[in-house]
């Protein structure tokens, strides 16, 4: 073919409209093969023999998007100097902005001979990786695509699956469950900005890889957490792949989030740049492995056949190495400029931030990231722990990220299953846990609430099992956390006791108060809203069935009305979502202050009461002339008085509602125990808080 030099950037398959510029990053190879796919498979082999600054580099004529591509490596094979070239395997480009499907083992994926140790190298044909396809992901015509950029502290965050969010749901076409047009249908988009969210997290959507041990067992790799390419959309969730459009997942990726968009919800990402999916060193060789194995993944020093292992999967990402962190930066960029995403969540976030051994919160991942002037702008939560030594750092990441805040939620599940003595705890996770953010300035919206996530039970579980009945995933109820912080209510899985089953409806009502009436940025797990169960499978990610989907035809329609309700109060109130923490100090002119803190008696809670261990009640007042913020205009924000009170314990309580405000009554809002319960209520009387439920008060502030 008449071929040119091509140039070496950007990385990749870039069309320009006349030809095709294919750029590869290899330190180590000798040799790099380009090869062309025509639709009856036949390859064709062009020699890459431009290389500048290790980036090697061709430029095609006449090829045009949808053109299929991957390459062979040449290079010396020695896994004992961290060395994996076998120009016998046909790579996927790590910078494929689409592939042409999933992963064949049928067809080999693996360097070495199957059934020797990995040091045999093979010497057959393997091509089961997923081959690039050539797009022009520009054309895309975002008809003025207008981003919601809702603040942090007004954002209301929804996780879920793509596939398992539509995949039963009888208002969406049969041909678009499951995919990425299916979120984006007028049914779907009427739910959940009705529910009253402001950001939807997708769990991964890039394209991902199903572990051999799971299909040998019938299941699947259904969350995604076993990245293959940091930037195709999976093809799995594509309709318009099904339907035979090469590529089509990328222009159905990008209507998704035009159409969220439009519906004003930002669209948030789940990504895995901790590893990827080829595993241990006796994992298969897809991409990177065959590139530049020591280029992309920590090797054991002295040891280099082997690799450090922070996530439980195999292998580590080399955040160490300018390339490696080039393609993380590259990915993020790309999805934000190219796809309109609205930010990310990292997964095991604290595996990027490691030096050498430690985690090292001043690493070149945060300082590229801090200034970049594109990913900084958008969100940034982390899940702040790995499963490496020194891992867990939640309240340590820098100034810009939020974090999954592990210590909230485990703080409110023993609280509201009636532990005591948590009362200081609690008081620090209601109001934005100032102990983890505010010292090194961040504000409340940096902590990231949630009482459930995809790891772990449903909202309806945790108040329905006390252990995991994970029997369904082929590991003997082995895998799966031990520590649920959960309780069944008296009775474990299903029943038809009344009494039992209306303590379980009561507490999940409490848990979905507490979680929108704290400070700090809310994350509720999809299907909460409405009861959604995995039949006490505390870790569905091999589940792509019934057991994980949303059930529409199930919902409990009391709890999404009340769920609705909760999230508008929390819209309604400036108090409730406060961009600064609480002072603690007198409102001007007047001895109230921003935050007080009550006994069931009226009277202020006390050291005593702090650490009292018997303590399973309080009582927070919020002034609302006290939130010591303004509108973008300069003009104050003011609210009126709340009051949350919590009683967790399982007797009723009196409490004594104070005489705080203008002198008017306490208006009821919200009672976990009487959907039904409202009115007024004098100031200095008592009202009645049921065993184990909440309620929030509002009175006109003066």
């Amino acid at each position: 073919m008449n071929v040119r030099h091509g140039q070496p950037y950007p990385l990749g398959a870039t069309f320009d409209g006349e030809g095709v510029n294919f750029a590869l990053f290899s330190e180590n190879a000798r040799n790099v093969e380009l090869c062309l796919f025509d639709d009856q498979n036949n390859e064709t082999r062009i020699p890459v023999r431009e290389n500048t600054a290790f980036v090697w580099h061709v430029y095609v004529p006449g090829l045009q998007p949808g053109q299929r591509y991957g390459y062979r490596v040449h290079g010396e094979y020695a896994p004992e100097r961290g060395l994996r070239f076998n120009p016998n395997v046909v790579l996927m480009d790590p910078y494929a902005k689409a592939l042409d499907g999933t992963e064949r083992f049928d067809q080999g994926v693996f360097a070495y001979v199957m059934g020797e140790d990995d040091l045999v190298m093979q010497t057959e044909e393997q091509r089961g990786a997923p081959l690039g396809i050539v797009i022009d992901p520009h054309s895309f015509d975002w008809e003025g695509d207008h981003q919601p950029n809702c603040s942090f502290h007004q954002s209301v965050i929804y996780e879920a699956h793509v596939k398992g969010l539509t995949m039963l749901h009888p208002d969406v076409p049969e041909d678009l469950r499951g995919t990425y047009a299916g979120v984006a249908t007028e049914p779907v988009l009427t739910y959940l900005k009705d529910l009253g969210i402001t950001a939807i997290e997708f769990m991964p959507v890039h394209q991902h890889v199903d572990d051999p041990f799971l299909l040998d067992k019938g299941l699947s790799n259904y969350w995604g957490y076993s990245t293959l390419n940091f930037f195709a959309p999976d093809v799995r969730y594509s309709a318009y792949e099904k339907r035979g459009e090469r590529g089509g997942a990328v222009r159905e990726f990008q209507e998704m989030v035009k159409a969220l968009h439009r519906a004003g919800i930002e669209v948030i990402l789940d990504v895995v740049y901790n590893h990827t999916a080829e595993g241990n060193h006796m994992g298969p060789t897809l991409s990177y492995k065959g590139i530049d194995n020591p280029t992309y993944y920590r090797l054991v020093d002295g040891d280099e056949r082997h690799y450090f292992d922070y996530t439980g999967t195999g292998n580590s990402l080399n955040v160490r190495h300018p390339q490696t962190l080039q393609l993380i930066m590259d990915s993020l960029r790309y999805w934000v400029q190219v796809m309109h995403v609205d930010g990310f969540r990292f997964d095991l976030a604290s595996t990027l931030a490691r030096g050498l051994h430690e985690v090292d919160q001043l690493s070149s991942f945060f300082t590229i990231i801090h200034q970049d002037p594109i990913i900084s702008q958008v969100k940034l939560i982390a899940e702040p722990w790995d499963v490496g030594e020194g891992g867990y750092q939640v309240g340590n990441f820098p100034v810009k990220w939020a974090e999954w805040n592990g210590i909230y939620r485990d703080a409110m599940r023993a609280f509201w299953k009636g532990e005591g003595g948590l009362a200081s705890e609690i008081g620090y996770r209601l109001t934005g846990s100032s102990d983890l953010y505010q010292s090194d300035g961040r504000k409340p919206y940096a902590s990231i609430n949630f009482i459930t996530a995809h790891d772990g039970f449903t909202l309806r579980d945790t108040v329905s099992y006390n252990d995991k009945h994970n029997e369904a995933n082929g590991e003997n109820n082995q895998d799966g956390h031990n520590d649920n912080q959960s309780w069944n209510c008296g009775v474990e899985g299903e029943t038809d006791d009344a009494e039992v089953n209306a303590l379980r409806a009561r507490q999940q009502r409490n848990f979905l108060a507490t979680l929108f009436l704290s400070q700090g940025t809310p994350m509720m797990l999809g299907g909460d809203e409405f009861g959604r169960s995995q039949r006490g499978n505390n870790n569905a990610y091999c589940q792509d069935n019934e057991i994980s989907w949303f059930h529409w035809d199930q919902v409990d329609e009391a709890l999404l009305r009340y769920t609705r309700k909760l999230i508008g109060l929390r819209r309604e109130h400036p108090a409730l979502h406060r961009r600064k923490f609480f002072s603690g100090r007198p409102i001007r002119g007047s001895e109230e202050r921003d935050i007080m803190w009550l006994r069931h008696d009226g009277q202020d809670m006390t050291d005593e009461d702090w650490q009292n261990p018997n303590t399973q009640s309080l009582g927070m007042f919020l002034g609302g002339r006290g939130l010591n913020d303004t509108t973008a205009d300069g003009k104050p924000i003011l609210d009126d008085d709340l009051l949350i009170l919590l009683n967790a314990s399982h007797v009723d309580l009196p409490f004594v509602l104070p005489e705080f405000g203008s002198g008017g009554p306490w208006t009821l809002l919200l009672d976990t125990a009487d959907d039904d319960a409202g009115g007024d209520q004098p100031v200095g009387e008592a009202t009645t808080l049921a065993g184990r439920s909440m309620k929030l008060f509002r009175r006109a502030s003066a």
